[in-house]
């Protein structure tokens, strides 16, 4: 069961307030709070350990049975729509509508994500080298290309929370340096202000300079 972080130092974009939640045979938080800083957040842990189950929580797709969330002092409990027009999260082993193309989601996303970057979103198009599979159903691509889709929306959304699970699942090496070496543009020079990018994987990626990072116990 996880256990609260000491309290960070500068002012919190997103804060868990007194969360309770768990599974009948597992409880995962108990009374948990913490502070998360705009920047990159790791969310790090293994198999099993809760780390999906956290992201969605913070994306207020699943409720605490205690406590809150708050993402810029909105409530995920007491305003969910105000709040999760803040945030990117998909689960990226959910499946994709049979019809629906990597060009149709993009649009889509367009419309939903007010910070949405065009350039941010060719830019990643061109460094996962995808624009041939635009054109696609998502469900006929592989996992890997899915995933870079996938993440190139994430990060062109310009979501003020937005939830990377397990990036590196179904990626070749040079798939993985572009992620990083985007993960650290992000990081350097921030193109939203105030922008939380939670990671969740089961290491800490390298030497990303995470401004804050959640350790989950196996």
């Amino acid at each position: 069961m996880l256990k609260c972080p000491e309290p960070i130092a500068s002012p919190p974009a997103l804060r868990a307030d007194g969360i309770c939640f768990g599974f009948a045979q597992r409880p995962l938080f108990q009374h948990w709070s913490a502070d998360f800083p705009a920047g990159l957040v790791l969310v790090q842990g293994g198999d099993g350990a809760g780390k999906t189950s956290l992201l969605r929580l913070m994306a207020g797709e699943w409720a605490p049975q205690a406590g809150r969330m708050l993402l810029h002092g909105t409530s995920a409990t007491q305003n969910p729509a105000q709040y999760r027009a803040q945030v990117f999260w998909r689960d990226p082993r959910a499946p994709w509508p049979q019809a629906m193309t990597a060009r149709d989601w993009a649009a889509g996303l367009r419309t939903v994500h007010a910070r949405w970057s065009e350039e941010d979103w060719h830019a990643h198009v061109v460094g996962w080298g995808i624009a041939g599979h635009l054109h696609k159903a998502m469900h006929q691509l592989s996992a890997g290309s899915q995933r870079k889709v996938l993440m190139a929306g994430e990060l062109a959304s310009g979501a003020p929370l937005t939830l990377l699970d397990e990036p590196l699942a179904g990626l070749d090496k040079a798939s993985i340096a572009y992620l990083l070496q985007a993960l650290q543009r992000e990081a350097s020079a921030p193109r939203t202000a105030g922008r939380v990018l939670v990671v969740a994987h089961y290491d800490a990626l390298g030497d990303l300079p995470w401004r804050h990072r959640v350790v989950l116990p196996e």
